[in-house]
């Protein structure tokens, strides 16, 4: 039994710099610094083809009308045709691609760079498992890092943050993505995962100094994202934001739907990130194998939005949240119950493999550790680490939550620039449990998982470079020197991996490789 599935996350970076540029043109420079760096195209960088997006699809079973949707939900391209999958797509003009485009591209290890919500953000490639979700999340941070160098010139310095708050009010995003069989019912997706990812931040959340959309009184709480919950189910991400996200865009076959999580931290912890998308994994495991388990109904919280702030401002652990039952359970009896839910279920089924044996096992034992020994876990749970660090500042200080000194310490944490972060200082201290070496996440950096249908995006624009007009999650535009270009569908995210197409890639020219693709 196994935790793995296709996961791919989604990073939208803080952005600062001391020049009096705006925020979208600071988030271009970035992208645009790296692309034009990567670009193997003779027409630049690689492009995005926007025709596969649907971001107004509701898994509840409808579709929100373009012209009553928030413009920020518009994220697909509006002069684009509706997605047909043709084979074949007209070749664009000489004046069509010299006309500017969106600051947008797609890397040779498979993940989309872009601007969106006046932020750059790294879209990882699809994985399969955990394990190399957090591998290729962590490559975002690599990536950001030499961004930042190829953007910086004298006098002009960029700097990229891996957070979801500024202090002032706004916040934005670390978006999980999940394919979930379509065969299981939204209602019991929600009914499942509603008290689950209220209480999920106690293992993975990142920490933040302020209370308040606008950190208007002291304190710390233990998730970033909390603060900005103000609904239950729903389809928007940049306001009234849910804690079930209904947006249904699988980029996939119609078997499957996308459980698309926008409630999550950016984690600098590579144990927090396992955590946070290891244990969303198991759960839908459950859902998917065992189905609608009475226990899911029996963690029901009774107001899941006021619950979500209450859970992360208790950093004792001890806040209980009031069941729809009108009985009581702390946050770390919930995950307890959550863990031996999946735990039973999983080794019921059959034998584990070792990647699902060491989720299960990590989330026992961050159980265990918050419950008796928190700083035990401080390697592993990035809140718990930051805290330890902010304690230990205001004990030497004397500092108050609301003090300056505090909150730069709290944006410095994140702060992504070699030498500058905390974060980087603590894990060159071996203060934190890693599981993967730098080393690795330079590889994957530009190279693609080997597993999943990234690998024939990523390695079609690392080997052919020149002849991939444009890609998307679910499609590789090849231009072959033909009159019309070659659209290949890649719908089924478990196609297009090393094993299916390795041989094929190993062609010296796009024609012999589009042959045998076909044969």
């Amino acid at each position: 039994m196994t935790v793995r599935r296709i996961i791919g996350t989604e990073t939208e970076f803080g952005i600062l710099s001391n020049t009096s540029a705006n925020p979208i043109r600071l988030s271009a420079d970035l992208v645009d610094a790296y692309a034009a760096a990567g670009a193997g195209s003779p027409h630049g960088p690689i492009r995005w083809d926007y025709r596969g997006e649907d971001p107004l699809n509701d898994a509840r079973g409808f579709r929100l009308e373009r012209a009553a949707a928030d413009p920020s939900q518009l994220t697909d391209d509006p002069l684009a045709m509706a997605p047909s999958g043709p084979m074949a797509v007209a070749r664009p003009s000489d004046i069509e691609l010299a006309l500017p485009r969106a600051s947008n591209t797609v890397l040779s290890n498979g993940a989309r760079l872009y601007v969106d919500h006046a932020h750059p953000e790294y879209s990882a490639p699809e994985t399969l498992g955990p394990l190399d979700a957090v591998l290729y999340d962590r490559a975002g941070e690599h990536i950001a890092r030499e961004a930042m160098t190829l953007a910086n010139r004298p006098g002009v310095e960029y700097i990229a943050y891996k957070n979801n708050v500024d202090g002032k009010g706004a916040t934005y995003g670390t978006h999980e993505n999940y394919l979930v069989d379509r065969s299981v019912d939204f209602d019991d997706i929600v009914t499942a995962l509603t008290p689950f990812f209220v209480t999920r931040p106690i293992l993975c959340g990142a920490g933040r100094v302020g209370l308040g959309q606008r950190s208007e009184r002291p304190g710390f709480q233990i998730s970033q994202r909390a603060d900005y919950v103000e609904n239950d189910v729903g389809l928007e991400t940049t306001f009234n934001r849910p804690i079930i996200n209904t947006r249904d865009e699988p980029h996939a076959l119609p078997s499957w739907r996308r459980l698309h999580v926008i409630g999550g931290d950016a984690n600098l912890f590579d144990f927090s990130t396992f955590l946070r998308v290891g244990t969303t994994a198991a759960v839908l495991w459950v859902l998917e194998n065992v189905g609608a388990d009475p226990e899911f109904d029996a963690l029901a919280i009774a107001d899941p939005v006021w619950e979500t702030q209450e859970v992360s401002y208790d950093t004792s652990l001890t806040h209980e949240i009031v069941l729809r039952s009108g009985s009581a359970m702390t946050a770390l009896d919930i995950q307890a119950a959550y863990a031996g839910i999946c735990r039973r279920a999983m080794e019921a089924a059959g034998p584990l493999d070792d990647e699902t044996a060491l989720l299960l096992d990590t989330w026992d034992e961050v159980i265990d550790g918050l419950r008796t020994d928190p700083l035990s876990v401080a390697g592993r749970v990035e809140w718990v680490a930051k805290l330890q660090m902010l304690e230990g500042l205001r004990q030497r200080s004397g500092a108050a939550w609301d003090d300056p000194k505090l909150v730069a310490f709290d944006l410095q944490w994140h702060d992504l620039r070699e030498g500058r972060s905390i974060v980087e200082r603590l894990d060159r201290a071996g203060r934190i449990d890693r599981l993967f070496s730098a080393e690795a996440v330079a590889r994957a950096a530009v190279n693609p998982p080997v597993d999943t249908r990234a690998y024939i995006r990523g390695s079609l624009i690392s080997t052919y470079p020149g002849a991939v007009h444009a890609a998307a999650w679910d499609s590789i535009t090849i231009d072959n020197g033909e009159e019309a270009l070659l659209r290949i569908p890649t719908l089924n995210p478990h196609a297009g991996s090393r094993e299916l197409v390795g041989d094929a890639l190993a062609a010296h020219d796009i024609t012999t490789f589009l042959d045998r693709l076909r044969g």
